[in-house]
């Protein structure tokens, strides 16, 4: 069996030992981390938004409910998760404790002060006991871990029995002439939008090249199931630009 080292994986479209890429995607959300927000509306086209709206949605948050929100960043879904749940507590992870730091930051995280905790940690070695959260939820995030199939599967250990996955994710386009046409889009403008933005093309082309690299909808469905989740599906968003999986621990 080949050493542990010797592992490769994706970094963009560079291979990268498997050992180095959590400090590459770190190196890349320290340089981005006061720019995040407006990071989320160039790759998005301004409507990563309504696709946080459209999973909140589908999640149905209840109040009294605790949510573990990985890869949560500056806290866009675990605000919108108390805001809708009324009451409730949220954990925010993440492996870039700037990008923390900048979530703390934002008006909500001081109003919603008490429901909140920020921590930094890694999605694929949780710091949580087992059966300890009723919702996990990881949004634009979880193509950035090294072993995605691992981060899953921590996800369905610290969900509570009844508990819901949710994973909002850049995803690829049913249609081949589309997708043509939206990388022509990645590749060319939001590298430069990165440049004029935030004075770092690099990188805003690695986020556009670990988008191509994702696994596609039914690819990624196998792997939820894989995890161990029941009634496991999925829901495109903008004719597949992005993709909401959904899973329960039961």
């Amino acid at each position: 069996m080949a050493d542990q080292t010797d592992n490769t994986t994706h970094f963009g479209f560079q291979t990268v030992p498997e050992t180095e890429k959590a400090g590459r995607v770190q190196g890349v959300f320290n340089s981005v981390a006061s720019k995040y927000d407006i990071m989320n509306d160039v790759m998005s086209m301004g409507i990563h938004r309504v696709w946080k709206d459209a999973m909140m949605d589908w999640l149905a948050p209840r109040p009294g409910q605790r949510l573990l929100d990985v890869a949560g960043g500056t806290g866009d879904i675990s605000f919108r998760f108390l805001d809708r749940a009324g009451h409730g507590h949220a954990t925010v992870l993440d492996l870039t404790e700037p990008m923390l730091i900048e979530g703390r930051k934002r008006a909500e995280a001081a109003e919603m002060a008490d429901s909140l905790d920020w921590v930094v940690g890694d999605a694929m070695a949780l710091p949580f006991a087992d059966n300890t959260f009723d919702v996990y939820t990881i949004s634009f995030g979880i193509r950035n871990v090294t072993r995605p199939q691992e981060a899953l599967n921590e996800a369905y250990r610290v969900l509570k029995p009844g508990g819901r996955l949710m994973v909002l994710e850049f995803s690829q386009l049913p249609n081949p002439g589309m997708q043509k046409l939206y990388d022509l889009y990645s590749f060319n403008v939001i590298p430069r939008m990165g440049k004029l933005i935030a004075n770092d093309r690099d990188s805003y082309q690695y986020l556009v090249e670990s988008i191509r690299k994702f696994p596609d909808q039914e690819t990624f469905l196998s792997m939820v199931r894989a995890a161990g989740f029941d009634n496991a599906k999925y829901r495109n968003l903008s004719m597949g630009i992005a993709a909401l999986h959904s899973g329960w621990k039961l």
